[in-house]
């Protein structure tokens, strides 16, 4: 595997990252609204490497004067989009630097 397809999957991966935390304030933010159906991730993995995600509703929409959002899901959905968005961060920052390292051996 080449380090740019390394950078790549890792790129996907933040991204991914970034729309989950985007679903997941969108959820908290309309936790109050009547009848918000709140909006779930999905991810899938491309063939080539990387990943990719999907934001849908759940389709199971608040009742009534409520939401269906859990406002301690959506805490845990945000620490896990933090800690998928670092790994995927050092990842690619370690491809990064084995790119510099080249450019030194190539310039020596």
């Amino acid at each position: 595997m080449s380090i740019a397809a390394i950078t790549g999957i890792a790129l996907s991966g933040m991204q991914a990252q970034q729309t989950r935390v985007a679903a997941t304030a969108s959820n908290i933010a309309n936790a109050m609204t009547p009848s918000y159906d709140r909006r779930e991730t999905t991810f899938t993995s491309a063939p080539s490497g990387g990943v990719s995600a999907t934001v849908r509703p759940s389709g199971d929409a608040g009742l009534g004067d409520g939401s269906n959002v859990d406002l301690a899901a959506e805490m845990l959905s945000l620490i896990q989009g933090e800690i998928g968005f670092k790994a995927n961060a050092a990842a690619w920052e370690t491809g990064a630097e084995l790119w510099d390292v080249l450019k030194t051996i190539v310039k020596d």
